[in-house]
């Protein structure tokens, strides 16, 4: 006789009555795909080089999680990464000739699929968000330090537009700029990723704002809580003749003596990034200049690399959970638009995070 090969259980045994009730059988999860859709490059260049690609589902190491990747944001890091410009970026390590990387992208937002061993923090199922390489994909493994769990109001695309941008600004102005209550705080490029950021940040420091924008953005800016706006367009940042106590500049092309009228004999500047200064040096050589002008100087100059970890984005996902911070998502691309969504960030119109959808 053939044994059966069905095993009984309690779901399978009749009721009381004699009725034979069974619960509904509950399907495996379907195995994970070995290949997946990714956006990136093969070679340096424009957007052009930007296209879809197929490549191997990544596994998690031992101390990594695989995150299934519901959205990206998209910031000028990818940017600098997709042309290889400056040329420092290919010295530092990212490849000199061609992308070591194909896959661009750093900000996630999704769910655990699986974790490797030593990881105790997350399991399947968890949402998170946080910071990887080659986040531009369907899946992607980080290290679990690198990760938060997501707050509870965000969606996947609101939690996206976080960390990198959220990070940079409240590292900028808590840990670099030592922001306090009370102070006057000049947020340059203030309608940007880490713009948005900075300024809700400052006020829930406790500073006084003033943000920095273009005319189309003036309100937008205001809305984030900033106290006062500058339109580049129209006004410079000195004509008011405030001295500050934190100038935060995200990126702009000032020159140091500009931003030294701004600021307060006892003020701080904070160079986050910076554009222009030739294929080689970008802006780096300003914030080199400014290294090294701070000790002969009353205000510090200082510039720094952002920290990309999961306890810097816990305390930013604290005051989500406040109400003190609120991501601004300019638009959406799907992960097929990538070129498209670099392109919209590149050519300045966006006004807040730019983010990609798998």
């Amino acid at each position: 006789m053939t044994p059966s090969t069905t095993a009984t259980t309690p779901a399978d045994m009749s009721t009381p009555d004699g009725d034979a009730t069974r619960r509904p059988a509950v399907a495996p999860d379907p195995p994970l795909p070995a290949r997946m859709r990714a956006a990136g490059r093969e070679v340096y260049g424009s957007v052009d080089v930007v296209g879809t690609l197929d490549r191997p589902r990544p596994e998690p190491g031992p101390d990594e999680v695989l995150v299934r990747v519901a959205a990206a944001g998209v910031d000028r890091g990818a940017w600098h990464l997709m042309a290889g410009l400056p040329h420092l970026v290919r010295l530092a390590g990212y490849g000199v000739r061609r992308p070591k990387e194909p896959v661009l992208g750093a900000d996630l937002a999704g769910r655990v699929e699986a974790v490797g061993r030593d990881v105790t923090r997350f399991r399947p199922g968890d949402r998170v968000h946080g910071i990887g390489r080659g986040t531009f994909a369907e899946y992607v493994t980080t290290a679990e330090d690198r990760l938060a769990p997501t707050p509870e109001g965000l969606s996947d695309v609101e939690a996206a537009a976080v960390p990198i941008s959220g990070i940079t600004a409240l590292q900028g102005l808590r840990e670099v700029g030592g922001l306090q209550p009370g102070q006057h705080l000049l947020v340059v490029g203030a309608s940007g990723g880490v713009g948005s950021f900075a300024v809700q940040v400052g006020k829930a420091l406790g500073a006084e704002v003033t943000g920095v924008c273009s005319t189309p953005k003036v309100d937008a800016v205001r809305a984030l809580g900033a106290d006062h706006v500058v339109d580049h367009r129209t006004s410079e940042i000195t004509d008011a003749g405030v001295r500050y106590d934190v100038i935060l500049d995200i990126g702009g092309n000032r020159s140091l003596s500009h931003l030294r009228r701004a600021l307060a004999d006892d003020g701080t500047l904070v160079i986050v990034g910076g554009e222009g200064g030739g294929r080689v040096l970008g802006g780096v050589d300003r914030q080199a200049r400014a290294l090294l002008l701070s000790p002969f100087v009353g205000p510090r100059l200082r510039t720094f690399i952002a920290g990309e970890d999961g306890a810097r984005l816990a305390d930013l996902d604290a005051m989500v959970d406040a109400g003190q911070v609120t991501p601004l998502v300019d638009r959406t691309f799907p992960l097929e638009e990538a070129a498209a969504a670099i392109a919209h960030l590149e050519a300045g119109r966006a006004c807040g995070k730019v983010v990609l959808t798998t």
